[in-house]
């Protein structure tokens, strides 16, 4: 089990990239006491805050991928094998993708970036469609970013040079 320290980034499966802000301990009841990473979630609004209990935290928390496997996120991006595309109607496809964003695993989300936008190529997406592209975008993005130690910018103009957009 990873042990985050104050400062730490870290992707908590649910909410997204995140700083560790504290760890906390907290009483529930007299003489039940348990400690806490509280997380500061940098959302498109106001940061929010997140707490995991720290015993199971890796079950919902994984650090940020080291910058060495970038190149491997890269690479999936890059596929412009069309397998993707199949004809789910599009609220099954939407399902699959938004388990396979929840799992946290910067791999599934690259997976989901790109079949959404080689499926945005062929026809319009959904109203939720869009909306788990611009998700798993953002995650990419924020994660990305970080591991590189680059601008998000950066990260994003690279996204446009694989996407063509």
């Amino acid at each position: 089990m990873y042990q985050f320290k104050v400062g730490d980034n870290a992707v908590h499966l649910s909410h997204g990239v995140g700083v560790v802000r504290a760890i906390e301990e907290r009483e529930f009841s007299p003489g039940i006491k348990q400690s806490f990473y509280i997380l500061e979630i940098q959302d498109n609004g106001a940061p929010k805050k997140v707490f995991v209990p720290t015993d199971n935290s890796a079950q919902r928390l994984r650090p940020i991928i080291r910058k060495k496997e970038v190149e491997k996120v890269y690479e999936i991006l890059r596929r412009k094998d069309t397998t993707v595309i199949d004809h789910q109607t599009w609220n099954r496809r939407y399902r699959e993708y938004m388990e396979k964003i929840h799992t946290g695993q910067v791999h599934e989300i690259a997976e989901v970036l790109r079949a959404l936008f080689i499926l945005k190529h062929g026809k319009d997406l959904s109203f939720g469609e869009r909306k788990l592209l611009d998700q798993a975008k953002t995650l990419l993005v924020k994660e990305l970013s970080l591991a590189q130690n680059i601008q998000e910018s950066d990260v994003e103009k690279e996204l446009e040079v694989i996407f063509g957009t």
